[in-house]
């Protein structure tokens, strides 16, 4: 005689698994109040919530759909008290719903609580809140731009950044919202022509320096024809006649991403049908720019919340941070992959914020 399982009977294994996973739910709620209050996760606690993020994860698309309304957010670096008071201005989950463009990390001083949360509240709240994959969320980029640096401080070994960055592996590289907005963390590429090319690619591995995963998640708009290759040393530029083939291809009235500092927090490029989001305000504490998010009532409805850098509040610095931290457009004393670098020693890019061409209007590589 077989036995049936996950009945709900007592004693039998539906009822433990459900028994179980309430126990977590309601650890997992404990997690996300000791996070903001900036106290962080032990290292064990890390290493399971990221096991429990792979589960939600790995079931996502490479071309995640998600559904009006929802707002969209730009660039975080580890800017924690940015993020929350993104939740203050923009509503809390799950009664409202956000997408994530990329780059939780390096740079800002609390990149661990910043991924941390995120990543607490995508397990807890799965279908309210989308967590794209950004160039900063690999291994490379963050062994030099602060975030290997930061795990070592907090937690005295690297483990949990190998956790993280494990877990970087199985975020979704694009979204697609209403099917007709776009959302990436870079931009596009000359290997792809259509969502379904996207949706075939195996995105389960760290990203090459170069390759159609890397172009969307380095690349950027340009006010030039077609395809140049990209100051960044990985990915591409690309001119509007390119982001209108695009569109026209897959049914896009909009192409949204990050991956720019820009001086108001957004900035409309390429007849007002590509958009740059950033949403991390005074960005290292040295540019002093707004930052913005985007709610999207739907795929025609939009509108720009703007907001400056928040009080630092409980959270406590490092001392003696990288030198990466101090000098974001710095070469790095660590020189693994100098094609990853050539944006912050391009200074063609770095004057843009400072002495603004009419035609660029304030916007800088990141």
């Amino acid at each position: 005689m077989s036995k049936q399982v996950g009945r709900g009977v007592a004693g039998q294994p539906g009822t433990a698994n459900a028994s179980m996973k309430e126990m977590f739910i309601k650890e997992l709620d404990q997690w996300i109040k000791q996070l903001k209050d900036c106290k962080l996760l032990n290292e064990n606690q890390v290493r399971t919530l990221c096991e429990k993020a792979k589960e939600v994860l790995m079931k996502e698309s490479n071309v995640q759909e998600v559904a009006c309304p929802i707002i969209v957010c730009g660039d975080i670096h580890g800017q924690f008290q940015d993020l929350l008071h993104i939740f203050t201005i923009g509503g809390k989950l799950p009664d409202k719903c956000y997408l994530f463009l990329g780059d939780y990390v390096d740079r800002g001083l609390h990149s661990v609580e910043t991924v941390t949360l995120l990543v607490s509240l995508k397990v807890q709240y799965p279908k309210s809140i989308t967590l794209l994959r950004g160039n900063h969320e690999s291994r490379d980029v963050t062994r030099v731009y602060g975030f290997y640096d930061e795990c070592q401080k907090k937690y005295g070994n690297a483990n949990v950044w190998k956790y993280f960055t494990d877990l970087f592996d199985y975020f979704p590289i694009t979204a697609l919202v209403d099917s007709q907005v776009f959302c990436v963390h870079g931009g596009l590429s000359p290997s792809i022509d259509t969502l379904d090319h996207i949706r075939a690619l195996d995105r389960f591995k760290e990203v090459t320096m170069n390759g159609p995963i890397c172009d969307l998640l380095w690349s950027d708009p340009d006010n030039i024809e077609g395809w140049r290759p990209s100051p960044r040393g990985a990915g591409h530029t690309f001119g509007p006649d390119i982001s209108q083939i695009f569109r026209l291809a897959n049914g896009l009235s909009l192409i949204s991403r990050g991956h720019q500092l820009v001086e108001q927090g957004y900035f409309w490029t390429h007849n007002e049908k590509v958009l740059t989001i950033f949403s991390a305000p005074n960005y290292c504490n040295r540019f002093g720019n707004l930052a913005a998010i985007m709610e999207l009532d739907d795929p025609i409805k939009y509108s720009f919340l703007q907001f400056d850098q928040a009080p630092r509040g409980k959270c406590t610095g490092i001392p003696l941070l990288p030198f990466s931290y101090r000098q974001p457009w710095a070469k790095s004393v660590v020189n693994i992959r100098q094609n990853s670098q050539n944006i912050f020693e391009n200074q063609r890019y770095i004057l843009y914020l400072r002495y603004p061409d009419p035609e660029k209007k304030r916007i800088c590589m990141m």
